[in-house]
């Protein structure tokens, strides 16, 4: 019997069955070797090796996937057409990631669809998932938390933190994130 308090991530074990470690480990050489490797303009061959390991891309021919870009899950990544994952974007997908069509996230964006529950001793894992709408722009640096949904035709300033949903056609920015102005039609 042990005298020792309690401590933050006590009893903590993974929430992932031995398969699904298993296949992270394989996507992260691939990810480590072939795809970071692959020169800038093969977005559809890194589109087809996601799509390999599980990822929902319909058109991998018109999807732009940079190889400095860092996916956890491609299981949980869904890619809508003329969607982009900027270089050293970190889509952190615990839960699925959406990018729907011409959704655009630039260079060393993170997006984060998981915690943990700090209110228990073991920490469990929360997710919750991501959605980036219909021609929205994140620039760069921009973080999004678990849950978020950003509505189309947004544009999200850099360097935003976003962790509620944002409306659609609006010019967000800020710590925390917050609409400011109308975004027009672009022309």
């Amino acid at each position: 019997m042990s005298s020792e308090p309690p401590y933050l991530g006590q009893g903590c074990t993974t929430p992932y069955p031995r398969s699904a470690v298993l296949g992270r480990w394989a996507w992260a050489f691939v990810q480590t070797t072939f795809f970071r490797w692959s020169p800038r303009p093969m977005h559809a061959f890194r589109a087809w090796l996601l799509k390999l390991f599980g990822a929902d891309i319909a058109e991998p021919a018109h999807v732009v996937v940079f190889p400095s870009a860092r996916i956890t899950f491609p299981d949980k990544l869904v890619l809508a057409p003329r969607a982009m994952v900027g270089p050293g974007v970190t889509l952190y997908n615990l839960a699925t990631i959406t990018l729907e069509r011409g959704a655009n996230i630039s260079q060393n964006c993170h997006l984060c669809a998981g915690t943990h529950d700090f209110n228990r001793w073991s920490m469990p894992l929360v997710t919750a998932p991501i959605v980036i709408g219909k021609n929205a722009w994140l620039g760069a640096d921009v973080f999004v938390g678990p849950g978020v949904t950003i509505g189309d035709l947004c544009v999200v300033g850099a360097r935003s933190v976003v962790v509620k949903d944002l409306p659609p056609r609006k010019i967000c920015v800020g710590h925390p994130c917050r609409a400011i102005k109308d975004r027009g039609e672009p022309a």
